[in-house]
C-alpha cells in the first residue's frame, strides 16, 4: 500500500509537470497590451484585521482603510528619486520668479521673515507626515489619513481639493512652458510647443512611476544646480567680485530699506512664502510606491530642512543684498518672464551678460517639472478617491503596470485646454477662477496633516500603545503639529486680511473671492459629503481609530532590534556625522 501510494503520488508530480508546460516567452508588443490589462492581485504585505469574506459588511470607513491598505501601485521608487523629489518639488516658478514680487512688496527684512516662519510650519508638518508616511504606506497618503484619523468628510473635502489645485495646473504649466519659449522665438505659435511640450508629459506619466523618478531626479538635479550656481555668484558679486567690482554688502537693506510696506508687507509675503513651499507635502503621496518605506522616506522628508535653509535662505539673502526693492523691473511682468525675474535682475544688476537665457532655461524646466508632478499628484489624488468610494470607481482603474491609467487619461486630456488659453485672453480669466477653486489647497492640506497626526498620536495613548513601535517617529514631536496647525491658522487669517484689503489698491469683491473662493468650496465640499452620507459626527473617537490596517508588516521586535542596532552603530561615528545623520 506504502509503495503504491508513493508511486502515484510520483505520477502525480510527473503529470504536473507535463501539464504545466514552461510558459512562453512573450514579445514586446503583446507585453505591452498586457500591461494596460487590469492589475493582478499579489500577496500584499500590509496588515489588515478583516476578513475578505466579511468585506461588504464593513462600514463605509472601514472599507476606507482596508482599500487603501490594498493598492495595486507599484513600490518602484528608490531612494535617490525620493531624495530629489523632497529637494525639489517646489523649487519652480515661485522661487525664480515669485520671490520678486514678493521682495517689491515688503522689501528684504519681510521676505526673510515671511519665508523664515512658512519654514518651521513646513518642517513640522513635514515631520509629522513622515511619522504617518512611514508607518502607512498606504495610496492617497494624507486625505487618506485625513479620512481615517479625523473623519471621511475632511477626507473628502481636502482630497477633492488637492485633486483640483493640480488638475488645473497642468494646462497652466503647459501655457507658462509655451510663453517661456517665446523668449527665443515668439514668431511660432505658441500652441505649436503646447502640443510638444503636452506629448513630452503624457510620454513620461504613461511610463509609469518609475519614469516620473527619473524625470523628477534629472529635473531636480538641474533646479538644484541653478540654485547652487546662484548661490556662489551672489557671494561673488556681494563681495565685489563681478566686472564692476563694485562692493554690495548690506546697501540696499540701508537704501531704500528692509521693509516696503510694514506689518502689512510682511502679512503679504507670508501668504507668498506659504504658496512657494507648496509641493513639499507631494512625498507623501510616494510612500504607497517606494520601494524601501522605511529607510528612504524617513530621509527624503529630512531633505526638507537643507532645501529650506540651502536653497530658498541662500537665495534669499543673495536677492535681498542684490536687488533693491523698488527696482522697477520688479512690477507687474509675467509668471514666467526672466527679465521679471529678482535672480535674473541681480546677475544683470553685478554687470554679467549671457545669464539671463539660462535663467529662463531654469524656468522652463522647472514648469516642466510642476506639469509632471502635476499629474502624478492628481492620478494618485484621484486613485485614491475611487478607491476609498468618494469618485466613481472606474476612475481607480489601475494596470499591471501598476499605473492608474484612468486618472492619468483625464488629466492629460485636460491638459488640452491650453490649446484654449494660450490664443483667448479671456481664458485666462477662466483659469484664474479655476485655480482659485483651490486656491487655499496646500494650507488646507497642511493642516490636515497636522491635525491627522495629533489625532493618530491621541489613539496611540488611548488604545495603550507608544512610539515605540513605529519605525520613525517625527522629530518635532506632537507639539511640532500643534504649533504647524497654529500657523497654518494664522496663514489662512493673513490671506482674508490680504484678500479683503488688498495691498496698495482698494477693496474689491472680485479679488476678494479670486484670492479666498477657496475655503467656501472646501466648506461646501465637507457640508456636501456629510450630507450625501447622512453622517453628521464631526470627528472620530481615539479610542475607535483603527492604527493598524495598513501598517508596514514588519516584526516589531525584530524592528525594536534593527534600531538599537542603528542607533549604537550611529554612536560610534564622529560628532559631525552625527548631526549630519540627526538633519539627514
Amino acid at each position: 500500500m506504502t509503495s503504491e501510494k508513493k508511486s502515484d503520488e510520483s505520477n502525480l508530480v510527473v503529470d504536473d509537470s507535463i501539464l504545466s508546460p514552461p510558459a512562453q516567452k512573450q514579445t514586446l508588443w503583446s507585453s505591452f497590451k498586457d500591461s494596460f490589462k487590469p492589475a493582478i492581485e499579489t500577496d500584499h504585505t500590509l496588515k489588515t484585521n478583516y476578513d475578505p469574506v466579511d468585506v461588504e459588511k464593513l462600514t463605509d470607513l472601514e472599507k476606507i482603510n482596508l482599500n487603501s491598505a490594498n493598492s495595486s501601485l507599484r513600490r518602484d521608487l528608490k531612494a535617490r528619486h525620493l531624495q530629489m523629489i523632497s529637494i525639489g518639488s517646489s523649487i519652480g516658478t515661485g522661487l525664480f520668479v515669485g520671490t520678486g514680487t514678493a521682495l517689491n512688496t515688503g522689501g528684504p527684512g519681510a521676505i526673510m521673515i515671511a519665508w523664515v516662519v512658512t519654514a518651521t510650519a513646513v518642517f513640522a508638518t513635514m515631520q509629522g507626515l513622515g511619522e504617518l508616511a512611514t508607518t502607512f504606506p498606504i495610496s492617497g497618503g494624507f486625505n487618506v489619513y485625513a479620512s481615517r484619523f479625523i473623519e471621511p468628510a475632511v477626507g473628502f473635502a481636502v482630497g477633492w481639493n488637492y485633486f483640483m489645485q493640480f488638475f488645473v495646473l497642468l494646462p497652466l504649466e503647459l501655457v507658462a512652458a509655451a510663453i517661456t519659449i517665446q523668449y527665443w522665438n515668439s514668431s511660432i505659435n505658441s500652441d505649436v510647443f503646447v502640443i510638444i511640450f503636452w506629448l513630452v508629459i503624457t510620454f513620461i506619466t504613461m511610463l509609469g512611476v518609475k519614469a516620473y523618478g527619473e524625470a523628477e531626479f534629472i529635473f531636480s538635479t538641474i533646479k538644484v544646480l541653478a540654485v547652487i550656481g546662484f548661490i556662489i555668484l551672489g557671494i561673488v558679486l556681494i563681495a565685489g567680485g563681478g566686472p564692476t567690482h563694485e562692493f554690495v554688502g548690506g546697501k540696499y537693506w540701508r537704501n531704500p530699506g528692509p521693509f516696503a510696506s510694514g506689518f502689512k508687507g510682511v502679512a503679504s509675503c507670508i501668504v507668498t512664502a506659504a504658496f512657494s513651499y507648496g509641493g513639499t507635502e507631494m512625498i507623501g503621496l510616494t510612500a504607497s510606491e517606494t520601494s524601501n518605506v522605511r529607510k528612504a522616506l524617513p530621509r527624503a522628508i529630512k531633505q526638507v530642512f537643507w532645501r529650506i535653509v540651502l536653497f530658498y535662505f541662500g537665495s534669499l539673502t543673495m536677492i535681498s543684498c542684490l536687488v533693491p526693492y523698488n527696482d522697477k523691473r520688479l512690477l507687474g511682468s509675467s509668471s514666467v518672464d526672466a527679465s521679471a525675474s529678482a535672480f535674473t535682475i541681480a546677475i544683470i544688476n553685478g554687470g554679467i551678460k549671457g545669464l539671463p537665457s539660462v535663467i529662463n532655461a531654469v524656468i522652463l524646466i522647472s514648469v516642466l517639472s510642476v506639469g509632471n508632478a502635476s499629474v502624478y499628484a492628481t492620478s494618485r489624488s484621484l486613485n485614491s478617491l475611487a478607491e476609498q468610494g468618494m469618485a466613481p470607481k472606474w476612475m481607480g482603474y489601475v494596470d499591471r503596470a501598476g499605473r492608474p491609467l484612468v486618472a492619468i487619461g483625464l488629466t492629460n486630456a485636460f491638459g488640452l485646454f491650453a490649446l484654449i488659453a494660450a490664443d483667448d485672453d479671456a481664458q485666462e480669466s477662466a483659469f484664474d477662477w479655476l485655480l482659485a477653486l483651490s486656491g487655499l489647497s496646500s494650507i488646507f492640506t497642511w493642516m490636515s496633516i497636522n491635525l491627522s497626526h495629533i489625532r493618530f498620536r491621541a489613539a496611540l495613548k488611548a488604545q495603550g500603545r507608544t512610539t515605540d513601535e513605529l519605525p520613525f517617529v517625527a522629530q518635532s514631536g506632537v507639539l511640532g503639529s500643534y504649533y504647524g496647525l497654529i500657523l497654518n491658522i494664522l496663514f489662512l487669517i493673513a490671506q482674508f486680511w490680504i484678500a479683503l484689503f488688498p495691498l496698495g489698491s482698494d477693496p474689491s469683491a472680485y479679488n476678494f473671492f479670486l484670492s479666498y473662493l477657496g475655503f467656501p468650496v472646501i466648506l461646501v465640499s465637507w457640508i456636501g459629503y456629510k450630507i450625501w452620507k447622512r453622517n453628521l459626527k464631526l470627528y472620530l473617537k481615539a479610542d475607535e481609530i483603527d492604527i493598524d490596517t495598513g501598517r508596514a508588516n514588519v516584526d516589531l521586535e525584530l524592528l525594536q532590534q534593527q534600531l538599537a542596532e542603528e542607533k549604537a552603530e550611529l554612536a560610534e561615528k564622529p560628532f559631525y556625522y552625527r548631526v549630519y545623520r540627526f538633519w539627514c
